[in-house]
């Protein structure tokens, strides 16, 4: 005898008790081959070599305030023909379906479904052989109030000891957001990935917010990390300085990130703060070329791109000629650079220290390749531990502070006259630093956060919370 099928109609609420999803209301429908659950922020990662996806949903049509953060096994990547004849490649996972007092496993795609007027679609393949259909009929196996179910999101929400703090990025793949997210997760908080992208932004006096692709509305983050790409600096610092309107924590601030990514801004910070720094020459008219030359000691020297980033922009002119063609090239693009000394005495040499809550917490030598005359980890240099010296530590922790970053990485460069600054890097990178010196500054990163909010072992969320406030108005 088979098995007694159940009579549904053209929507139904189901539950999905292997995400913490007691109700989603289903467009049930014959048509549809595949069945689709409302996903946003899907994240793909690995779990002992198992490939799993990360993902959020809000379960509730037209409520962007009630989330829940679910964790699948991948099942399949498959492409999807959308009712609007598009096509998508989806994650697939298998999971639990309850519908009443029934449940059985069922494949479900994952898609964001926010223009939809269902977070669920209930295909075929998920109902043959247990469901009819009677696609007159609706709720045909009860309906749930507003207020029911509220009170199943209410008690179903997870209870958290941590804080929640959203990494602002572009790239959940690179090393250094990677190790933020590991660390952070590490110390028992919850970390959220967000794409610089994704975010936009509702500027009101009373109620200014960020809300994230898929309508999700982010009033409920402890802190966020800015690791803003040279490229998004200008939306990323908007971002930053919204999010801290709204009374979150932000490691490194707005104008902070701003002044240091203006190459000519911030190395008139540093003079100005007594910071010893290579003799440099700024000017915007090619007929000034000469004299911009002669002040910075004649060739060799460097011409520097303001907007270069990680080596690239930079160049070596070994003789006046040299240097008067590569400057003038670059004017004639309407390029805006800095003209700087060569230190040859560093013999392509220089020192990163990384700066977290003023303090030195790690450094490294940086050697540039055979023939190269500038250290660049990211083009094939290489980086050993060294111990910085007592100016070296002083230069860097003074110009984190006069540059208002908690977190910095500092170059410095030796000099017979003396250790120069060159740079103050504002999202400084993780990995040629921590597997040279095999530190983990991720995680001191995090353990900045957690002083600053005055977030110990055993806090509540809403104890959190309330630092949060208190502390970022300081």
């Amino acid at each position: 005898m088979g098995l007694s099928k159940l009579l549904v109609g053209a929507e139904e609420w189901c539950r999905f008790p292997d995400l913490a999803l007691p109700a989603v209301k289903a467009r049930v429908d014959s048509g549809a081959k595949t069945s689709s659950l409302h996903a946003f922020n899907i994240q793909p990662f690995k779990r002992g070599g198992v490939p799993w996806v990360r993902f959020n949903i809000c379960p509730i049509q037209d409520n962007r305030k009630t989330l829940v953060s679910c964790e699948a096994p991948v099942h399949d990547r498959r492409k999807v023909k959308s009712s609007s004849g598009t096509s998508e490649t989806r994650y697939v996972i298998k999971t639990t379906l309850g519908i009443a007092d029934s449940s059985w496993e069922v494949e479900v795609t994952l898609t964001n479904r926010d223009a939809m007027g269902y977070r669920m679609l209930l295909g075929r393949e998920a109902m043959s052989g247990r469901i009819l259909v009677d696609p007159e009929g609706r709720m045909l196996l009860g309906g749930l109030s507003d207020t029911e179910l509220k009170a199943l999101y209410q008690t179903k929400k997870p209870s958290v000891g941590g804080l929640k703090i959203g990494l602002l990025a572009s790239n959940p793949n690179l090393y250094s957001n990677r190790r933020i997210i590991e660390a952070g997760e590490q110390l028992g908080h919850e970390m959220v990935f967000l794409n610089i992208k994704h975010c936009y932004m509702k500027m009101d006096a009373e109620e200014p917010e960020v809300h994230y692709r898929g309508g999700r509305v982010l009033d409920d983050l402890d802190a966020v990390i800015p690791r803003i790409r040279p490229s998004m600096t200008f939306y990323g610092c908007a971002l930053t300085r919204q999010f801290a309107s709204m009374g979150v924590y932000c490691l490194n601030t707005a104008a902070a990130i701003t002044q240091s990514r203006d190459k000519l801004h911030s190395l008139q910070l540093l003079f100005e703060n007594n910071i010893d720094i290579p003799i440099t020459g700024f000017a915007n008219s090619p007929l000034e070329t000469d004299d911009l030359i002669s002040m910075v000691g004649g060739a060799p020297l460097i011409v520097k791109l303001l907007e270069g980033t990680q080596g690239k922009g930079v160049v070596l002119a070994e003789t006046n000629k040299a240097a008067d063609s590569v400057i003038n090239a670059f004017k004639s693009l309407n390029a805006d650079i800095l003209v700087q000394e060569f230190i040859k005495e560093a013999q392509g040499k220089d020192v990163r220290c990384f700066v977290v809550d003023g303090k030195v917490v790690s450094a490294i030598q940086r050697e540039a390749e055979p023939g190269e005359f500038r250290a660049n980890i990211h083009q094939g240099g290489t980086a050993s531990v060294i111990r910085p010296t007592p100016d070296e530590k002083r230069i860097a922790i003074k110009a984190a502070k006069c540059m208002g970053l908690s977190v910095a990485g500092v170059d410095i460069i030796r000099s017979a006259k003396g250790p120069l600054l060159l740079e103050v890097n504002s999202s400084p990178g993780l990995e040629g630093i921590e597997g040279a010196t095999g530190k983990d500054i991720a995680r001191m990163m995090i353990q900045a956060i957690e002083k600053k909010l005055q977030w110990q072992q055993g806090d509540t969320l809403s104890t959190a919370k309330s630092e949060v406030k208190s502390s970022s108005l300081t």
